[in-house]
């Protein structure tokens, strides 16, 4: 099963955790979250994900979730890349969260590009029934 990594400004990836234990009324296998305090050392972010990927990878591969491009949990996640192994995607959502949950017993490239399309078909305008 591919092991998923939450990399976000800290307290979000926790809270994604826990609105997907919310869901699926226990929390997912091979889950976690590594929240970014403001300031933490980018040094220190590294080498806690490529612990937490250590953690989660059963062979499998792990996908990388993260908040936002250009800020320091995505920074971080730049040299952890590893085609095949270690795939990253920033602007995680619920939608994609969920989507690569219900996913990762496919291979890492398949459910890269399905936590992709939930990412893209979660966002949406609602219109009013008015």
């Amino acid at each position: 099963m591919v092991g998923i990594l939450l990399i976000t400004h800290a307290p979000l990836g926790r809270a994604f955790i826990e609105a997907v234990t919310h869901v699926y009324k226990d929390p997912p296998q091979s889950l976690e979250a590594l929240d970014v305090i403001a300031d933490q050392d980018t040094n220190e972010v590294r080498q806690l994900a490529t612990q937490a990927i250590a953690r989660l990878n059963d062979g499998s591969g792990v996908l990388v979730l993260t908040d936002m491009l250009g800020a320091t949990p995505a920074n971080c996640t730049q040299s952890l890349c590893v085609p095949g192994e270690i795939e990253v995607i920033a602007g995680v959502s619920l939608p994609m969260l969920l989507r690569a949950i219900s996913y990762r017993n496919n291979p890492l490239e398949t459910l890269t590009e399905m936590a992709l399309t939930g990412g893209q078909k979660g966002v949406c305008r609602v219109a009013s029934n008015a």
